[in-house]
């Protein structure tokens, strides 16, 4: 049930890649980073250099054009790490994947290849204070003048914030249209008006950089605009979908590495004479999750399947999503309860991955968003 045949023998070898470099170039720095609440730009160029960012990108915009499964691999990977610093799902599996498949070719030659090399950083600006799963309530506004737009708001929860280059961003140019009347723009983070807030201090996750984002007045031209005027609300959902798998992917990992890591200590830590893997409790607990675990990793690897064969629907993404971040967030409670007090020492990983792990209930829609995409599938008509 363990074996898994989605992956090849390149892909293992990439797999191996990311494994040396998040050894060499991450695992001696994070703590410092977790301090200073952000990873430098130098990694992201490391990133580049050693094949990791982009892989699927095309050639002829400077990827290798490879297939997906390669960024799920390295997402794998840095969740079994449990280093959560480097935002490089953000910028592999959410920002290029739009302008790849909506941008035009001036805007994939322009953008892609720097991405690609770790030169420039991007971010997904979607989340506002007041609208987050709700994709239609944003408040920001481009106002067309002329050949540009003009862009007022605010932004918030916004990964890479501190450090990127360039935002997707979702703005509202009709509100009266249907789909609420958003607009996707490339907006460069050196055009006048955009100002970076402060650096928002989270419960985990503490080295990837999550920032307010805000933009007065700024002006962008028409040509900045990501797909049809009025057309963004469709493209947001088409890549929902991933999204969702992505969180699902990662979950997935962390409750492995998890549950790894618990079975090692609780076989050497003693107590009343023996070991507490010899305890009842002790098995019966680790059993249950290993047993989800696995029910778990066979859907999201159908899921997978099916996305590769681009036929994985956002019903699918969102079942995946929810049963992943439930089990994480069962997992890392559960596990840290073994630990006893040292589970509560942030020295220990598994009392960083309890940190980390409350967010997957809410970022890439929370899970009563889920439930109720599985539950409005149930009555549609047939």
């Amino acid at each position: 049930m363990n074996t898994r045949a989605l992956f090849s023998q390149e892909h293992e070898q990439f797999r191996e890649t990311a494994r040396r470099f998040i050894e060499a170039e991450i695992a001696p720095h994070h703590a410092r980073w977790e301090e200073e609440g952000c990873v430098p730009r130098e990694l992201w160029a490391k990133a580049g250099a050693a094949g990791l960012l982009g892989c699927s990108i095309p050639e002829e915009y400077g990827g290798a054009g490879a297939d997906e499964l390669f960024n799920f691999a390295l997402i794998e990977e840095l969740a079994r790490s449990g280093f959560t610093g480097p935002g490089f799902p953000v910028h592999n599996e959410m920002v290029m994947p739009y302008i790849l498949a909506f941008g035009t070719e001036a805007q994939k030659q322009r953008w892609l290849p720097p991405m690609v090399r770790g030169e420039v950083i991007g971010a997904l600006g979607i989340t506002e204070p007041q609208a987050g799963s709700d994709v239609r309530g944003i408040k920001t506004r481009a106002v067309r003048d002329g050949d540009d737009f003009v862009i007022n708001g605010q932004k918030v929860f916004i990964s890479n914030g501190q450090i990127c280059d360039v935002i997707v961003l979702a703005t509202k140019t009709d509100p009266d249209a249907k789909g609420g009347g958003i607009s996707l723009f490339i907006v460069e983070a050196t055009r006048a008006g955009f100002v970076r807030g402060k650096r928002l201090e989270k419960l985990g996750m503490k080295a990837q950089d999550t920032s307010e984002l805000f933009f007065e007045n700024v002006r962008v031209p028409a040509s900045n605009l990501l797909g049809e005027e009025n057309g963004g609300f469709k493209l947001l959902m088409k890549n929902l979908a991933q999204e969702r798998l992505t969180q699902a992917v990662r979950s997935a990992a962390v409750v492995e590495a998890v549950l790894q890591y618990t079975i090692d200590y609780v076989a050497e830590r003693k107590i009343f004479g023996q070991t507490l893997a010899d305890f009842q409790n002790t098995q019966f607990k680790l059993a249950e999750i290993k047993t989800e675990a696995v029910v778990g990793r066979v859907f999201v690897d159908h899921c997978l399947k099916l996305f590769m064969e681009r036929t994985l629907d956002g019903t699918d993404a969102a079942m995946a999503k929810m049963w992943m971040s439930t089990l994480h967030c069962k997992a890392v409670d559960e596990c840290l309860q073994l630990f006893g007090g040292w589970g509560y020492m942030w020295e220990y990983p598994i009392a960083r991955a309890y940190a980390d792990a409350r967010i997957v209930k809410i970022a890439g829609g929370s899970m009563e968003v889920m439930k109720q995409i599985i539950g409005r599938s149930l009555f549609k008509p047939k």
